[in-house]
């Protein structure tokens, strides 16, 4: 048994990732950071440039990347952290059947993949996985479709998974609401306007932060085996209100 644990963290450049990245180095984690686009800011361990899409469409572009991983986790893997995430934000009838690929493949697939992949150095470790879904998983607005189906299809795969490997490798998510991030700028990208009044939305009268979401994931990697299909709604409580018409 080793001292040091281990965490796997995708989507690591994102704000969200840096986060996850920081909080974990700092609870002295050894931190494997894989992203498809560089990581400047954070000190981790290990850095994996990783195109989550190529790995659900070319066989041999996932199995050398999952290979390579596998040599810097000779104890096994404690955590394995599914955070990256593509939103494609258009009205239905603009979405693609590529946008829609697209989507599924990054916030769906590659997970399972990835899950799978590393099933055995989880295992090894008694370790655990965390999914990083969204609010969108239960609520939702118009322009989000692929992207409400990607986490809603995340959240029954940790849900399903909890079931079937729990004995082995406990399974849990997070589902955040609004985080401070640049993805959120995006989705507002002609709302300014709602953006700005967001906050006010939530009965906690504030947005998440990213250090939220860490704590979150600080709580599920540190549980016991009893913690198992646990989703955590990180959402100001916005999901308990109701918004009579005006």
């Amino acid at each position: 048994m080793v001292d040091r644990k281990t965490v796997l963290i995708t989507g690591a450049s994102g704000d969200i990732g840096l986060s996850l990245c920081e909080g974990f180095k700092d609870e002295g984690w050894k931190v494997v950071a894989i992203d498809k686009i560089p990581l400047k800011s954070t000190d981790v361990d290990y850095f994996f440039e990783f195109d989550l899409e190529l790995i659900c469409n070319e066989a041999d572009y996932c199995e050398n990347k999952i290979r390579e991983i596998k040599r810097v986790l000779p104890d096994g893997l404690n955590v394995l952290i599914n955070n990256a995430a593509l939103q494609i934000v258009k009205p239905i009838k603009e979405v693609s059947l590529k946008d829609w690929k697209r989507t599924l493949d990054t916030n769906l697939t590659a997970p399972f993949i990835l899950s799978m992949s590393f099933l055995d150095e989880l295992k090894a470790a008694k370790g655990s996985i965390i999914n990083i879904s969204s609010i969108h998983a239960r609520l939702t607005k118009p322009n989000f479709v692929a992207y409400a189906v990607s986490k809603s299809g995340l959240l029954g795969m940790t849900k399903s998974l909890a079931v079937e490997i729990g004995r082995m490798v406990r399974v849990n998510s997070i589902s955040p609401a609004a985080i401070n991030t640049k993805m959120l700028e995006d989705g507002f990208t002609d709302n300014s306007e709602g953006l700005k009044n967001l906050a006010d939305y939530h009965p906690s009268k504030s947005i998440g932060f990213t250090k939220d979401v860490f704590d979150a994931a600080k709580y599920l990697a540190y549980g016991d085996k009893f913690v198992n299909g646990v989703d955590i709604t990180l959402d100001g409580a916005i999901s308990s209100r109701l918004h009579d018409p005006s």
